[in-house]
């Protein structure tokens, strides 16, 4: 009789559970809780992969080795090269606010400033951050500076010390394995503003 009595107890707990593939938790917000931290669980396992990290080392990598191209570039006044990463459709902001569109106004708006008043200048670029925000897309925050200005346009005053310091963010997407520059937005610190 023992026996009968305690088969008759397990039943019923062999089928709450053999209901559903996971095990269900006896309140449904806490089902609906136990679901939501396994995928988080499964996300985070995933991303944090050794598969993952090298990934974002390599793309890290990528993007890095664009950057500095373009401080070659600069130096050595090569408004093509420094333009050599932009998307065909690139969105580009300069310091003065001007606003333009496309590879080709990226490339001879750079030749033009390389060749005039940032002729002979140097370009110093730290990566402040890099933030992937997909496998794919990555925002990074430049510290800028441009040293040995001398003269500037109309109506702009040359830096007495010859450097002129911005913050630069470009978006960068990948696309084919590539990556490509789709926003370059440049803006300048004024004395008060120095970074921290």
């Amino acid at each position: 009789m023992m026996f009968n009595q305690r088969l008759v107890t397990i039943k019923p707990r062999l089928a709450m559970y053999s209901q559903s593939s996971l095990v269900r938790a006896p309140h449904p917000g806490l089902a609906k809780a136990s679901r939501t931290l396994f995928c988080t669980l499964l996300a985070f396992m995933s991303l944090a992969s050794p598969g993952a990290r090298a990934q974002d080392e390599a793309s890290e990598a990528a993007i890095r080795s664009i950057i500095a191209d373009q401080v070659v570039a600069w130096d050595a006044g090569d408004g093509p090269r420094y333009a050599k990463h932009v998307a065909p459709d690139v969105s580009f902001t300069n310091l003065f606010g001007m606003v333009m569109y496309g590879a080709p106004a990226f490339e001879a708006r750079h030749s033009q400033i390389l060749s005039t008043f940032y002729k002979g200048t140097t370009k110093k670029h730290v990566v402040r951050r890099i933030r992937f925000v997909t496998p794919d897309v990555a925002i990074v925050d430049i510290d800028n500076e441009v040293h040995g200005v001398k003269t500037m346009p109309a109506g702009i005053v040359a830096p007495t010390d010859g450097v002129i310091k911005t913050q630069l963010m470009e978006v960068f997407a990948r696309r084919k394995g590539e990556w490509w520059i789709e926003a370059y937005h440049n803006v300048d610190l004024k004395p008060s503003t120095a970074s921290p």
